[in-house]
C-alpha cells in the first residue's frame, strides 16, 4: 500500500565566492571528511563508516576534485589538515549538523502535521472511515483532516487536479494509468424492504417481481445506483427516477415508513436489519459486486502522516475481511 522509491544521494549546493561557479558537494563525503579528521587518519575513518579505505580515499579524492584543491597532507602514515581543509572543516561541520536536524526533525512527531483531504461516497465516510480516522487522531493529534463527500467519478478527478491526498472509492474493481488504486475489501450490497412488504416471504426475488415496485435512488453519479439501474434495465424494467435522495440516512427512514425499496451497501442497513426495522429480499446479487477501494495519485509524494494513515487503514481493511 505504501511506495518505496530509489534512495538519492544528498547535494549540497554551494555558490563560490566570485559568484561564477557552484559548487556540487556530496553530504557522504563531508561526512567522511569531518570523520578522518575527528579519528585521525583514513584507515580509522574506514573502521568508523564501515566502509573500506579504499573507499574513504575515493571520496576524499572527490571531495578534493570538487574543490580543486587539497584538504590534507600526506605525511607518511600521518594525515594533516591543509589551509584549505581547516577551512572548510567549521562549514563541513555545520552543514552535517544541520542536516542531521531536519533529517531527525521529520521523523519525529513534529512531522506528523498538516493536513491530510481525503474524500468519499456518503456509505464509506459514515461506515468506514469513523474507527480509521478516530484512531488516526489519537495518535496523531496535530495533523488536521478535511474530509470531502463526493461520488466516485468526482473523486477521480479531484485526485488528478491534487485537491485530494487520497480518496475511498466505492465502485467495481478498476485500475487507472495514473492512479494508484487497491482493493480494500468486496462488499455485499443489499435490496432492502420495510417488514411485512409482500416480496420478504419470498424464498427468491426475480427482477420481474420489481417491475411494479416503488424503488428510492441515491443522487444520481452514484456507482451503486447506476449499477443496480442496469441490472433492471438488463430485465426489461425501468423504475421511475422522480425518488431521489442524497441522503442514506433519509432513504432507510424512508423505505422504514413504507415508501418503498432500495438498493445499498450492507454495511449501511446491518444496524437496522438486527434491529427488525428494515429486512433484506433474497436475491441474486452477484452482478452488482462492489469493492471499497483507496486510490491517490501514483505522482504523489507520501508524506511521514500520509504514510501512517495509509497503514492504518490497511490494518482496518484486513479486520473488515474477517467479517465479510
Amino acid at each position: 500500500m505504501v511506495p518505496s522509491g530509489k534512495r538519492k544521494i544528498p547535494i549540497i549546493c554551494i555558490a563560490t565566492d566570485d559568484g561564477k561557479g557552484i559548487l556540487e558537494l556530496e553530504l557522504r563525503h563531508l561526512f567522511t571528511f569531518i570523520a578522518v579528521v575527528e579519528v585521525g587518519g583514513f584507515t580509522r575513518a574506514a573502521t568508523k563508516l564501515g566502509y573500506a579505505q579504499s573507499s574513504v580515499t575515493a571520496q576524499i579524492q572527490a571531495l578534493e576534485a570538487e574543490l580543486e584543491m587539497p584538504l590534507f597532507d600526506r605525511l607518511g602514515k600521518r594525515n594533516i589538515l591543509t589551509d584549505a581543509g581547516q577551512r572548510l572543516l567549521p562549514y563541513a561541520q555545520e552543514i552535517t549538523k544541520m542536516h542531521n536536524l531536519a533529517k531527525n526533525a521529520l521523523r519525529s512527531d513534529t512531522a506528523f502535521a498538516g493536513t491530510l483531504t481525503i474524500g468519499a461516497p456518503e456509505s464509506l465516510a459514515a461506515f468506514r472511515l469513523p474507527g480509521i480516522i478516530r484512531e488516526y487522531k489519537s495518535r496523531y493529534p496535530k495533523v488536521k483532516i478535511i474530509l470531502k463527500p463526493g461520488v466516485c467519478w468526482e473523486l477521480h478527478d479531484l485526485i488528478r487536479s491534487g485537491e485530494l491526498d487520497l480518496a475511498f472509492l466505492l465502485q467495481p474493481e478498476t485500475e487507472e494509468r495514473d492512479l494508484h488504486i487497491e482493493t480494500l475489501v468486496h462488499e455485499k450490497m443489499a435490496l432492502i424492504a420495510p417488514p411485512g412488504h409482500p416480496l420478504v416471504s419470498y424464498e427468491y426475488v426475480e427482477p420481474a417481481h420489481l417491475k411494479d415496485e416503488t424503488i428510492l435512488h441515491t443522487e444520481p453519479g452514484c456507482t451503486y445506483r447506476a449499477l443496480f439501474e442496469q441490472y433492471l434495465n438488463s430485465h426489461g424494467i425501468f423504475p421511475d427516477p422522480d425518488l431521489e435522495f442524497w441522503s442514506i440516512e433519509a432513504i432507510k427512514n424512508c423505505v422504514m415508513s413504507g415508501l418503498g425499496l432500495s438498493f445499498l451497501p450492507l454495511i449501511t442497513v446491518q444496524n437496522e436489519v438486527r434491529a427488525g426495522k428494515l429486512m433484506l429480499l433474497a436475491w441474486d446479487d452477484k452482478p452488482q459486486r462492489l469493492a471499497t477501494q483507496i486510490a491517490y495519485h501514483k505522482k504523489k509524494w507520501i508524506s511521514p502522516a500520509l504514510r501512517e494513515f495509509l497503514l492504518l487503514v490497511g490494518q482496518h481493511a484486513a479486520e473488515w475481511r474477517k467479517r465479510i
